[in-house]
């Protein structure tokens, strides 16, 4: 696996595209291969307060040199969110819950702050299906690239969840130390995962720990880094 020398990692060097814009006006942005076509889209940032995920996942943008980039990145699919550090994007809709979906559900769904705290915090999942930009973008650039299957990342739920248990699901949950689980035992409507389940599109969801941010960089973004040079495929193929 090649990285970029540390001195050159503080810039994405890689170029972007836009795939809409948010409600505030804010660039959404994904990362394609310059020299390869995409398999595989990783996505972080769909719930504003979840920063660690974007983060991690530039992390290993920022080392992965442009020729040896094979996979699709969104490092952030609710920027109003992250810069106000809400889960929700800036009209309150938890995104995760925006999808069009058999069960996708009018009412609200509720989260939490702080661990051991009641989950009370109401949080809209859109007037229809579909309703938000950010949402309506994401569902426009999957259908454009067409990924063979998508990694969202998420936290801080400490696990790897892969309905289809798959060797990819496998590798991740071995190399990462997370366990792997075929559902996270809960209800979701109108979320992402249920999306990629009822379209037949491999989705997993890597849900980081509840860590320090600088032990989860040591710990993670070398297998990220792996994901995004498709260097694990050789480790699955063992």
């Amino acid at each position: 696996m090649k990285l970029i020398s540390r001195v050159e990692r503080g810039i994405i060097k890689h170029k972007s595209i836009s795939y809409g814009t948010t409600n505030l006006g804010i660039t959404l942005e994904i990362y394609l291969p310059e020299k390869h076509e995409p398999k595989m889209l990783l996505m972080a940032g769909i719930h504003g307060d979840e920063p660690d995920t974007t983060v991690l996942l530039s992390e290993a943008l920022r080392s992965t040199p442009i020729d040896e980039l094979h996979n699709a990145v969104i490092l952030c699919a609710n920027p109003d969110g992250m810069s106000r550090g809400t889960r929700a994007n800036a009209r309150g809709v938890d995104l995760n819950r925006n999808f069009s979906t058999d069960n996708w559900t009018s009412n609200p769904v509720y989260h939490r702050n702080h661990v051991g705290e009641p989950q009370d915090i109401a949080l809209s999942t859109g007037h229809k299906p579909e309703s938000e930009p950010e949402t309506r973008g994401l569902l426009r650039i999957i259908d454009q690239i067409n990924p063979r299957e998508i990694i969202a990342f998420h936290s801080a739920l400490d696990c790897v969840e892969d309905p289809n248990n798959s060797k990819l699901g496998q590798w991740l949950s071995k190399n990462s130390g997370l366990k792997l689980i075929d559902d996270v035992g809960y209800p979701t409507p109108g979320s992402f995962g249920t999306w990629a389940k009822e379209k037949k599109l491999p989705l997993i969801t890597f849900e980081f720990p509840e860590e320090p941010l600088t032990h989860m960089k040591t710990r993670f973004v070398n297998i990220l880094n792996k994901l995004l040079q498709n260097e694990h495929l050789s480790e699955i193929s063992d």
